[in-house]
């Protein structure tokens, strides 16, 4: 199948950028979106010409490196599924595809489709951890969770930090990643020692980094590859008001 791609160029953050038109030809439509960027690139560097610069590490699904927005939205829109995850097979050959990088303040460019995302990794740094005991490996039985409890946890969990929540959100609001990473470890009787410092901390790391207010239109349940539920931001918000009183 042959492709045309439009991708967004530009050097760095000082400098004007602009979409160049590309041919993505001969292409399998197993390949996965980032294998059929490789393939582009390789032929650029072939002629001489700068390569797309973008992001990715494992390819599975699992870092949130793969920050590319895809026609619009980020990761392609396919339900479920980051970039890395996106298989040719889900577009028609000669297509027309757009290629932008994550658009948010607290995100700067780098270069192409490369943003700075520390903004979320200074936010986790805030107060994402737990007090543990050094000692000897407690029995696994020991502090019993409830299993509806332990899911919940566990779906918060899965966010991968990918930022298309905050790509898609016309606020720029990270409120789906800290809900989540707020309630993956509240939820738990592990983490109920910082429960309360760490909503407040995390929420006031997330305001200070520059990302806007959720008015909850749901576009960043819709494009998140793992599926996090705004559910998680009710809670969150139930959390952050009863450390408020507390505090």
């Amino acid at each position: 199948m042959n492709l045309t791609l439009k991708v967004w160029r530009q050097k760095n953050a000082a400098t004007p950028g602009r979409f160049q038109t590309y041919p993505a030809r001969n292409l399998s439509p197993d390949m996965s979106f980032l294998e059929m960027l490789d393939v582009v690139n390789e032929d650029l560097i072939t002629r001489g010409e700068e390569p797309i610069a973008f992001d990715s590490d494992c390819r599975e699904g699992i870092c949130g490196m793969c920050s590319i927005v895809i026609n619009g939205i980020p990761h392609g829109g396919h339900h479920g599924t980051a970039a890395c995850q996106l298989h040719l097979r889900h577009f028609q050959d000669g297509d027309t595809l757009t290629l932008e990088p994550w658009r948010a303040k607290a995100f700067p460019l780098i270069k192409d489709l490369i943003v700075n995302r520390t903004a979320l990794d200074r936010i986790i740094q805030a107060g994402g951890f737990v007090s543990v005991s050094t000692g000897g490996t407690p029995d696994a039985n020991a502090l019993p969770v409830p299993k509806d409890i332990a899911d919940r946890a566990m779906d918060a969990a899965a966010c991968i930090g990918c930022g298309a929540c905050v790509a898609v959100c016309k606020n720029a609001s990270a409120m789906l990643f800290v809900a989540a990473k707020v309630s993956h470890l509240n939820l738990l009787p592990q983490g109920k020692a910082e429960k309360d410092r760490r909503v407040l901390n995390l929420v006031k790391q997330m305001d200070m980094e520059g990302f806007g207010g959720c008015t909850v239109t749901g576009s960043c349940e819709a494009v998140c590859p793992k599926e996090i539920s705004l559910s998680f931001i009710a809670r969150m918000n139930r959390d952050y008001g009863a450390a408020i009183i507390k505090s």
